[in-house]
């Protein structure tokens, strides 16, 4: 065997090792170095000279090019990225949560746990720390609570 087989070999045994791990944990973006890695060495089998001349760092880069493009489209396909989830005030009414600062009428210095996010509570009469409450209304970042009895 020749060097540039030899290289190109250990090109594609990279790339392979890097899709089974891309592939047992997805996410880790070994993908796209992976598939360059295979093309290179698919192309280093077919012409094995061309991987030990002056031209193999234009190969590499008219194959890098187009690969990693068409690889990161296919990730845009695979998983679209989501808009973030934002919490809408008028959607915490009916949820439950849990005083963490005493809740005072007429004022926005009591605050409740609900779904792991805190929010500036106020209630009709005084409910104190580590009480479950309930949401029965909202207005802009605030909420209004009862306690659960």
């Amino acid at each position: 065997m020749t060097l540039a087989t030899d290289l190109s070999l250990a090109f594609i045994v990279i790339g392979v090792l890097m899709l089974l791990v891309e592939i047992s944990s997805p996410g880790s973006f070994l993908l796209v170095p992976a598939t360059v890695l295979l093309a290179l060495g698919g192309i280093g089998l077919l012409f094995p000279d061309l991987l030990l001349t002056w031209w193999s760092p234009l190969a590499a880069i008219i194959i890098v090019v187009p690969t990693t493009l068409l690889t990161i489209k296919l990730y845009q396909r695979l998983a679209p990225p989501a808009p973030p989830q934002t919490t809408v005030a008028t959607s915490l009414i009916g949820m439950q949560g849990i005083v963490e600062v005493e809740v005072n009428p007429d004022t926005l210095r009591g605050k409740v746990r609900i779904s792991n996010a805190i929010w500036s509570a106020t209630s009709d009469n005084t409910i104190m720390v580590g009480k479950n409450v309930k949401v029965v209304r909202s207005e802009g970042v605030h909420v209004t609570v009862e306690e659960i009895k």
